[in-house]
């Protein structure tokens, strides 16, 4: 399978990228999912705007800043004005929007956003809180991981396996497809690069790689249903700390296992081996989802 898709949706004067589009999508069923829940707790609907608005600041800033610290802090040591704007100023100035988002950055801002909001606004405590989030965030992750392979990225290692995709736009920059077609739009030379025979050679040097984006989207369904059921379907929720428990091991322990087929991101693994830099941030989360499954309790005015 040839992978090439355009940046989003060109509705004239401007264009709706579609890794744009899943995290609107993403928080949009969040907020749903919550609404939900927030009506079966009996919690005034009022204070779900305050966590909807939270959960999207911890979401993006801390992914941020996790891609920054855990993935390429060599670089941005030297670039510090692009940590928290949208541009690139070398070799020259350009518009680049934010790439680089880490999921374990997102977790850490979204459970500290989470303690201020459980005290501040709900107050409730933070267990109670994280056990109820965790449903939509599992069911965000699955359209995040749809958004980066909309992007052609985290792709995984070449693989000879018949779920193989070319990913076009990871194996050649735009700058280089723009001169080697000689067309402006970076859009159109991509798709002449893909469609016109005379490019056919240099589509065959692109290798098939794992759609690893995939891979975890699909499993991060059934993160998503377990703990879905597990809520609506049984006594979990009054446990605090208990599917706070299960999302972190379900989801972590998908993390862990799909980076085997994952292309090296850098970062950790460099200075410990043995595993991925994504593998190593993911043990400490599926520790404490362990614990948690030991010292879940009802609280004292349930029981």
């Amino acid at each position: 399978m040839i992978w090439n898709p355009s940046e989003g949706i060109n509705i004239g004067f401007f264009t709706i990228r579609f890794y744009s589009l899943m995290f609107v999508i993403a928080f949009g069923l969040g907020w749903y999912i919550m609404k939900y829940i927030f009506k079966k707790e009996k919690e005034p609907i009022e204070k779900l705007d305050t966590l909807f608005i939270w959960t999207v600041i911890a979401t993006l800033v801390g992914a941020r800043l996790g891609h920054v610290f855990f993935y390429d802090w060599e670089y941005y040591r030297n670039n510090l004005l692009e940590i928290l704007m949208p541009f690139r100023f070398s070799p020259k100035f350009e518009f680049t929007g934010f790439q680089g988002l880490a999921s374990h950055g997102a977790a850490v801002a979204i459970i500290i956003s989470m303690y201020f909001y459980s005290s501040r606004v709900i107050k409730r405590p933070m267990l109670w809180v994280l056990d109820r989030v965790v449903i939509p965030v599992a069911c965000g992750a699955v359209f995040v991981r749809i958004g980066n392979f909309f992007n052609s990225e985290i792709v995984g290692k070449i693989t000879d396996s018949p779920f193989g995709v070319r990913f076009v736009r990871d194996y050649y920059s735009s700058r280089e497809v723009v001169n080697i077609t000689k067309i402006p739009n970076v859009n159109d030379a991509y798709q002449a690069l893909v469609t016109n025979p005379k490019y056919a050679i240099l589509i065959e040097k692109v290798p098939a790689k794992h759609p690893a984006q995939l891979y975890e989207a699909f499993a991060y369904i059934f993160v998503f249903l377990i703990l879905f059921l597990f809520y609506w379907k049984t006594k979990t929720g009054e446990k605090h700390g208990l599917l706070f428990g299960y999302f972190l091991i379900l989801l972590w322990a998908v993390r862990f296992i799909v980076e085997y087929v994952k292309e090296s991101q850098g970062g950790i693994e460099e200075n410990f081996g043995l595993l991925s830099t994504g593998q190593w941030l993911s043990i400490p989360f599926i520790l404490v989802g362990i614990y948690y499954l030991f010292v879940a309790e009802k609280p004292v005015d349930e029981l």
